[in-house]
């Protein structure tokens, strides 16, 4: 499929979105650009659309029998829902980090290594172990863990295992990191830990991140889109969505009126 090259900075591109869970219409003509190397934030009051649209951009609404998605999606210019994309391989290029951590029940070692085992990233034991560093170094866990990577990633503390699956998500090398609330299920300081690390990884991959946390948003994004009630109310600069947003819906969310 050709490929659209008008933006080289756009990595993902949705027009016309809509998500239906059986006769419920969750979300309503969503446009949104997801810029390469930027963090984009969704915010929004709890049931108002934000992780449902977050979940179209891996397909991950694919799981639940009742949902259907129509409008286009597309990644560096690829239509994402082309029935010929195996969904398994877009999960690898774009990667997701829960809520909740949500380690496997394996060793730490093993969490990391078990996407490039599958996809065949590797091709040798030291090329492994070498991607299970770089990952684990990159996720800024390798000086705490590496001379336990044997042990369990159960084992470690709640802000360690969201650091342990963002290692596993990056080392399938994706090109977007998708995260739903990855800091909620954590305390203060093991947020700021993972906020400071969603900055690096910027530089590497773009990234998506839904928070309930206004200041969190606006502490790690460039790029702020603000759902309400299933419709896309406004999305540009992070700096003028929080100081000078256009809809009175937006002020009245970010004044605390609404939400």
């Amino acid at each position: 499929m050709a490929k659209d090259t008008n933006q080289v900075d756009l990595k993902i591109k949705a027009r016309g979105v809509d998500v239906f869970y059986g006769d419920l219409h969750a979300i309503k003509n969503v446009d949104v650009d997801i810029q390469d190397h930027a963090v984009t934030a969704f915010i929004g009051p709890s049931g108002c659309g934000k992780s449902t649209f977050l979940r179209c951009l891996n397909r991950m609404n694919d799981t639940i029998d009742i949902c259907r998605v129509t409008g286009d999606i597309t990644l560096d210019g690829v239509d994402i829902y082309d029935p010929s994309i195996d969904p398994v391989q877009l999960r690898a290029q774009v990667g997701m980090v829960f809520q909740k951590p949500n380690p496997f029940p394996k060793s730490i070692y093993d969490n990391v290594a078990y996407g490039p085992r599958i996809h065949g990233l590797t091709s040798s034991k030291s090329e492994l172990d070498g991607l299970v560093e770089w990952a684990l170094t990159r996720a800024g866990l390798w000086k705490e863990v590496s001379d336990r990577l044997d042990k369990p990633g159960t084992g470690l503390s709640g802000g360690q295992q969201q650091r342990l699956c963002i290692a596993r998500a990056i080392a399938v090398q994706p090109t977007v990191i998708l995260m739903d609330e990855p800091c909620s299920a954590l305390d203060p300081i093991a947020t700021a830990i993972i906020e400071e690390l969603i900055d690096d990884l910027r530089s590497k991959f773009s990234i998506v991140i839904v928070t309930h946390s206004m200041q969190q948003a606006a502490r790690v994004s460039q790029k702020t889109a603000f759902f309400h009630l299933g419709d896309l109310v406004e999305f540009g600069d992070t700096e003028e969505i929080f100081t000078s947003p256009k809809d009175q819906r937006t002020q009245n969310y970010i004044t605390g009126r609404i939400g």
